[in-house]
């Protein structure tokens, strides 16, 4: 369970005013990876062994498996905050990916869950539900005001803040292999725009293959489908698959079967694989020659400058193809990061310091985090920005330009209403993709499945009342 520290647990929470030992920022820490050992022991709920723990307040913080850079980061700003002051000792523990929900729901079911972890996406369903804790009473106002507005959207809930946002990214870009271009004739610099150009580029490559190699690389699962293809969804129909009132479903526009027939084409093509290659989130697949295009968001190209850095002058990034070439309408999901307080979180207070220190305070503590993802992700408050910018390794990194200024700024928030609806239409691409189904009749399921959605979470009177507040 998450500690209670050298306090008993009935006794008053108080605010911890933080006294300042050594304040080491994340660049000036230099620890190896063996130092960090005591940050976390990997198994959710274990105590850290680390003796700074025992004459302090300790806070339960879970974490999953990032790029190679993040990881870092986190293990460090972790360390760091320990080394920092003396009240406060935060247990960073790392939960594998694919065992992240089922420990989580199962830790909040028991009641122990940590009191802190990271969440991307939306977060009105669990605020909406009573699983988060509200931050407003735990950090002072002026530390929301440096958040940027896109940033500031999806953290609160009916004005209320429920997380603090540490990034924002595009979740859908197109990444290619320049050389293999250059080989299959076409111009290494100017990638696909449309569907139908990508269709003329897979023929053009696929004949360069060997077995095992794919001209492109998408989603391979329907939970992945479902949440990179928002904005494509409103690209191509000019609307979500529910009534604007969240009253009624409304995944059957004939443009949702457009949509699937990419991928359908793709597919029968054999010019992507009938299996994932790679985790859905990972640049894997491109990095180890895979695939000659990838769908994947900007955080894929901090990966191959991390795990395969002879890629990256080989790699080109740009925004993801469209339907009708359109590049500057709903392009990509915005996608985020950010760290919430369980809503039954032992000790909230101290959580908070520690979000105000790590999140909301010195932006040089949050500047390596930015700099080392080689400049992929847009910080969530502009002094960071500002400060990142400055790096003289930003030239280094062209492809910044590309994500800031030719796709974040056609970007689109994620949905806010529940993921199931968002699983829903990625079940209808898979299974339209595959042959499991017509495209039409996949809609139509996906519709049944919807309205199924609406009706449990009465979802109507949930969107009256965000609308009202």
């Amino acid at each position: 369970m998450a500690g209670s520290g050298t306090r008993c647990s009935d006794a008053p929470r108080k605010k911890h005013p933080m006294r300042r030992r050594t304040l080491l920022t994340t660049a000036a820490a230099g620890l190896t990876a063996a130092s960090l050992a005591a940050c976390g022991s990997g198994t959710p709920g274990q105590k850290a062994e680390d003796s700074r723990a025992k004459s302090r307040t300790n806070v339960e913080f879970w974490g999953s498996v990032f790029t190679t850079p993040e990881n870092a980061w986190y293990k460090k700003v972790v360390e760091d905050f320990n080394d920092a002051q003396e009240d406060v000792f935060v247990n960073y523990t790392v939960v594998p990916a694919d065992a992240w929900d089922q420990k989580l729901k199962a830790a909040q079911a028991a009641g122990n869950a940590p009191d802190m972890y990271i969440k991307s996406g939306r977060l009105d369903t669990d605020a909406r539900t009573g699983l988060l804790k509200p931050l407003d009473d735990l950090i002072e106002a002026k530390v929301f005001d440096e958040i940027t507005d896109q940033a500031k959207e999806v953290s609160q809930y009916q004005g209320k803040w429920f997380g603090f946002p540490l990034l924002l990214e595009p979740q859908v870009t197109l990444l290619w292999d320049k050389d293999l271009f250059e080989k299959a004739g076409l111009d290494p610099e100017k990638p696909p725009t449309t569907w139908h150009e990508m269709f003329q580029a897979c023929e053009k490559i696929a004949p360069l293959l060997k077995n095992g190699q794919f001209c492109v690389g998408t989603a391979g699962d329907p939970d992945t489908f479902g949440w990179t293809t928002v904005a494509a969804q409103q690209h191509v129909a000019g609307h979500l698959p529910v009534s604007d009132d969240w009253s009624k479903a409304d995944a059957m526009d004939p443009k949702y079967e457009d949509l699937i027939g990419f991928y359908k084409t793709l597919q029968e093509n054999k010019w992507m694989p009938r299996q994932p290659l790679g985790a859905g989130n990972s640049a894997q697949p491109l990095g180890e020659g895979k695939v000659a295009m990838l769908s994947q968001g900007s955080w894929a190209m901090s990966e191959i400058a991390a795990d395969y850095p002879d890629k990256v002058k080989t790699t080109g990034m740009a925004p993801w193809v469209q339907n009708d070439g359109d590049l500057e309408t709903s392009i990509s999901t915005i996608g985020n990061m950010k760290w919430l307080i369980d809503a039954k979180s032992k000790e909230p207070e101290a959580t908070a310091t520690f979000f105000t220190w790590a999140l909301g305070g010195d932006p040089e503590v949050l500047k390596p985090f930015f700099v080392d993802t080689q400049f992929t992700k847009a910080p969530a408050r502009q002094k960071v920005t500002d400060v990142v910018n400055k790096d003289p390794k930003s030239k280094d990194a062209p492809w910044s330009s590309v994500v800031f200024e030719d796709i974040v700024p056609f970007c689109v928030p994620e949905s806010q209403y529940p993921f199931d609806i968002n699983a829903a239409l990625g079940d209808a691409i898979q299974s339209g993709m595959t042959g499991e189904a017509s495209p039409k009749d996949a809609l139509k399921k996906a519709n049944t499945e919807i309205q199924k959605v609406i009706d449990r979470e009465d979802l109507a009177k949930a969107h009256k009342e965000m609308e009202s507040k």
